[in-house]
């Protein structure tokens, strides 16, 4: 497994600092500003968590699937690689072996594992990869708007159509597809990337496909030039509002269900708790997370 970091000043300090948004920082922002300023500004650590890391294991054997030939891209040779993604990542990643601190049998383990050769398996169900050869797999994509606003991130998979070289954005997520009314909410991060290829090679990407292991479905759209123009703005906005609360100093909880998943409780007003005094330099410009929706439980 590769571990990327990527910074908006890159290696050198004294550049200039480029405002920079990946569309895990923009969910966290919409989905509560504080949790925001807890990643972003403040920089807390977050444990390792069970449903993110499955999530970063069988997004590891997927994108390895396609290094096989044709014809050996088969649910045995997918199910086998879980173990050894496993491993690599234990090796690149000490910490995630908090999550079996306490399994002295190796039962939990073993059934984790299992829960993520079961997801892998269900991929099979959903496409046949020996008909498939994509363009690209965990593709770095970045772009700056008119605005001076850069927006970067990883896309999953990236198919082109040989005969007439449209694109399809594919994206892995091992939760459940979101109930109905919820779909558009879900798309955001895809019409995030379709927003920065439109803008990289001057196409609309014909569709946008999220794949849910979690449930074994499918959820596809087809967005247009409008689409992404209004993705645009909803992104200026965003950030306008980010630039406020970095200003003001006003980084507001908004609890929800998602709060069950948080690891930053007990510095949340909503929880009886403080957050720690901000930094006396504020700068949301640098953003040095390896921009990945599998960032957390909920986007995983």
């Amino acid at each position: 497994m590769t571990i990327r970091t990527r910074t908006a000043l890159g290696d050198d300090p004294g550049a200039e600092r480029v405002p920079s948004l990946s569309p895990s920082r923009a969910a966290d922002f919409m989905t509560c500003p504080l949790l925001y300023r807890f990643r972003t500004i403040d920089r807390l650590p977050e444990p390792p968590s069970s449903e993110a890391t499955r999530g970063t294991v069988v997004h590891s054997v997927l994108e390895r699937l396609y290094d096989l030939p044709p014809g050996e891209r088969t649910p045995g040779r997918a199910t086998g690689m879980v173990r050894p993604a496993w491993d690599e990542l234990l090796a690149a990643e000490p910490a995630v072996a908090e999550l079996f601190a306490d399994d002295e049998d190796g039962s939990a383990l073993a059934g984790w594992l299992a829960s993520a050769e079961e997801l892998v398996e269900r991929y099979f169900a959903l496409e046949d990869p020996n008909r498939l050869e994509p363009a690209e797999r965990e593709l770095y994509v970045e772009t700056t708007l008119d605005s001076g606003l850069r927006l970067r991130g990883y896309v999953d998979r990236l198919d082109r159509a040989e005969a007439t070289g449209d694109l399809r954005v594919v994206d892995y997520k091992t939760g459940k597809a979101p109930r109905a009314g919820f779909e558009q909410r879900a798309m955001f991060q895809m019409r995030f990337y379709a927003l920065v290829l439109w803008r990289l090679h001057g196409r609309v990407p014909r569709l946008l496909q999220l794949i849910y292991l979690g449930s074994g479905e499918l959820l596809r759209y087809e967005p247009d030039e409008a689409d992404l123009r209004a993705t645009e703005r909803k992104l200026a906005a965003l950030w306008a509002a980010i630039e406020r609360a970095t200003e003001t100093g006003d980084w507001r909880a908004n609890p929800s269900r998602l709060c069950d998943w948080c690891s930053h409780q007990a510095f949340c007003p909503a929880y009886g708790g403080t957050p720690p005094p901000l930094p006396e330099r504020v700068d949301t410009a640098d953003d040095d997370e390896a921009p990945s929706p599998r960032t957390s439980p909920v986007d995983a």
